[in-house]
């Protein structure tokens, strides 16, 4: 008898743990969409991601920013951040970056202000796990800068900038730096810039206490005309792994959490064997169980998928899962890690694939909404 209670006891404690569970994974998630205005997008697109099933919703659009091709929430998703991608900001040679605060209910934005990035192009930011800095990288001014937040959000001034230098063998794309992205390691204390005009990772010691940027010797090379573009960290901060847009390979690097120096380990295609048309990548993110990457092709048009060994971060691949439409310029993982949205920017649509916990491997889902030229997708649990 004491043994059938002891198992009706055990039953219910596992009824209650699923449901705990259960109860504290998000149903409903919002989804910010950056793209270009040129064309018919307006501005950042909201959405809605219903978890349990992938289905998509569109809320609203908020049209008062040019080009806001890439965003970045605060750490506590009170307020985003959009690039204005332009080379003429309110008056002077420059792009911009935008402050809007979040309505967290319904997703909406209110413009803060507005300041210069520090150089043409802005296409890249982040903001620092403190939420008092915004990172921005410059691609057509080959430059990086730290922008100040206040209180309320609002960007008050400029604590670092630097002027990238160099080029490298492409003479089309590398006759000058061109900074494509900058990005923080897990600890907060450590800054890297893809630089894709010069074939190197820039590494840069950061204090967020100041917002100062001092550059360091432990700069990552990858092979000349590879033109790094994104980077994306291990959860464990152990590795970090660059995709190279101009020849569509991801090199794994080695990071000492020390002194921030990348040390290259493997360099490998993001294309099957025997593709043989034009490709570009685009994007790069890593499984937040730190099991799996991805990787953006535009050309090939699909998602890259591997395996990442947990005892040495180099990568197996997996599949190359199509994306269904032209461009993957973007994607990003859902906060559940369920979810892959892949944004095709020339074929206007977000689409959306669920990922096999096992494998890695990504099955669409049926679901995808309609938004004009998609550049970046950004997730709000509210």
């Amino acid at each position: 008898m004491n043994g059938l209670k002891a198992l009706a006891t055990l039953l219910v404690c596992i009824v209650a743990l699923a449901a705990s569970a259960c109860a504290s994974k998000p149903r409903k998630v919002l989804v910010f969409v950056g793209a270009y205005t040129s064309g018919e997008s307006e501005g950042i697109s909201v959405l809605e991601l219903d978890t349990a099933s992938g289905a998509l919703t569109p809320v609203s659009v908020t049209t008062d920013v040019r080009n806001p091709s890439f965003l970045a929430l605060d750490p506590g998703g009170r307020f985003l951040y959009a690039v204005s991608e332009v080379g003429d900001f309110e008056g002077q040679p420059t792009g911009g970056v935008v402050a809007f605060a979040i309505d967290r209910e319904s997703g909406s934005l209110r413009r803060i202000n507005a300041r210069p990035s520090g150089g043409a192009g802005p296409c890249h930011l982040v903001v620092d796990q403190t939420g008092a800095n915004v990172l921005v990288a410059n691609y057509g001014g080959g430059s990086v800068a730290v922008l100040r937040v206040g209180p309320s959000g609002e960007l008050v001034d400029t604590s670092a900038f630097v002027q990238h230098e160099g080029s490298s063998v492409n003479k089309r794309r590398q006759n000058a730096p061109h900074a494509h992205s900058i990005n923080l390691d897990p600890s907060n204390r450590f800054a890297y810039a893809a630089d894709l005009g010069i074939d190197r990772v820039l590494v840069y010691r950061f204090d967020p206490a100041s917002g100062l940027l001092d550059p360091t010797p432990a700069d990552g090379a990858v092979a000349p005309g590879a033109g790094p573009r994104h980077l994306a960290f291990h959860p464990s901060g152990r590795w970090a792994y660059v995709i190279n847009e101009l020849h569509s390979t991801v090199t794994a690097f080695e990071r000492d959490a020390a002194d921030g120096t990348l040390r290259e380990l493997q360099t490998i295609s993001t294309l099957p064997d025997g593709f043989e048309g034009n490709n570009s990548t685009a994007e790069i993110r890593v499984h937040p169980s730190g099991r799996f990457l991805y990787g953006s092709n535009r050309g090939h048009d699909s998602i890259a998928v591997f395996a990442i060994d947990p005892a040495r971060g180099t990568l197996t691949p997996v599949e190359h899962e199509p994306t269904q439409g032209r461009t993957p310029r973007n994607f990003n993982i859902d906060p559940t890690g369920s979810f892959v949205l892949a944004a095709n920017q020339r074929t206007d649509s977000i689409v959306v694939f669920r990922i096999d916990p096992t494998s890695g491997a990504l099955e669409p889902t049926g679901h995808q909404v309609r938004v004009p030229t998609p550049v970046c997708v950004r997730f709000l649990v509210p």
